[in-house]
């Protein structure tokens, strides 16, 4: 029985089916929203349904795997999703239930092309902490340099560390920085440089390495699910030959045998 239901999890078109009834909850989800409220019911009891859908390709699959389903991570992705939209939104709950469009993240899990992406992304979290470090610390002594320079002549803009941190950030973001800086070199020329080193460092370095470590994570998944399916073709490759070798086997144990039976005959 778990063969049988393993391969209907596993089979492509329930896979496809999957993804259109999660693609169709997240519309109906969306129309939620802007329906009149005589339709509110309908459109509920019809998200009911999806729900109930998803509820029973997770006991499939629950069942497809055995323990194995909590071996994956995305397995219990999907399981808190699911059980995020079964809690009632009700009372101090209510908040979650603007929190049922999250089910349209499962489609993360069913696309193959989305998991790499995403396995990209968390195969570079180390990398991104460490850039992560070092533009806090950059920030930081930009912050404390601009608020000692032009604390004075723009307060409003630099009057202490935690506007000189916003302002250092608008700045970094590409917002209005010009305006930011004509003020501030209407009293001090000389507060160009400053801009436009910190544009240099923050903007065009330190957070193109943000991209680098991303496409390096990105590599690297890739590579590996390459990896795999060269295996995959290699095993496959093995068989076909070990399938052929046996075929061969049997037909010269059939010759053998009527040879066999031919001298038997004649004896």
């Amino acid at each position: 029985m778990r063969g049988r239901v393993r391969a209907l999890v596993d089979d492509d078109t329930f896979q496809k089916v999957i993804i259109g009834v999660i693609i169709l909850n997240a519309v109906v989800l969306g129309v939620e929203t802007m329906v009149p409220e005589h339709l509110a019911h309908e459109l509920a009891l019809f998200d009911m349904a999806l729900l109930g859908v998803f509820v029973i390709e997770l006991m499939l699959r629950l069942v497809a795997y055995g323990p194995r389903f909590f071996l994956d991570p995305w397995n219990i992705f999907d399981t808190v999703i699911v059980a995020i939209a079964l809690v009632p939104a009700t009372g101090p709950l209510s908040v979650l239930r603007a929190l049922r469009i999250l089910r349209v993240l499962r489609l993360v899990n069913s696309v193959p092309s989305m998991r790499r992406v995403v396995d990209g992304l968390i195969a570079a979290m180390p990398g991104m902490g460490s850039v992560a470090a070092l533009l806090v610390l950059m920030m930081y002594v930009a912050v404390v340099i601009s608020t000692n320079l032009y604390g004075e002549i723009a307060p409003e803009y630099f009057g202490d560390l935690g506007t000189s941190a916003f302002t250092l950030f608008q700045t970094m973001t590409g917002e209005a920085w010009p305006d930011i800086a004509r003020e501030v070199m209407a009293a001090d020329p000389s507060a160009w440089i400053f801009f436009v080193v910190f544009i240099l460092v923050m903007t065009f370095a330190v957070l193109n390495l943000f991209l680098a470590v991303v496409v390096s994570g990105m590599e690297s998944v890739e590579s590996l699910a390459q990896h795999e399916e060269e295996s995959d073709a290699e095993m496959m490759a093995v068989l076909t030959s070990l399938r052929e070798d046996l075929t061969a086997v049997r037909e010269e144990l059939a010759a053998t045998r009527e040879e066999l039976r031919s001298t038997r005959s004649e004896v």
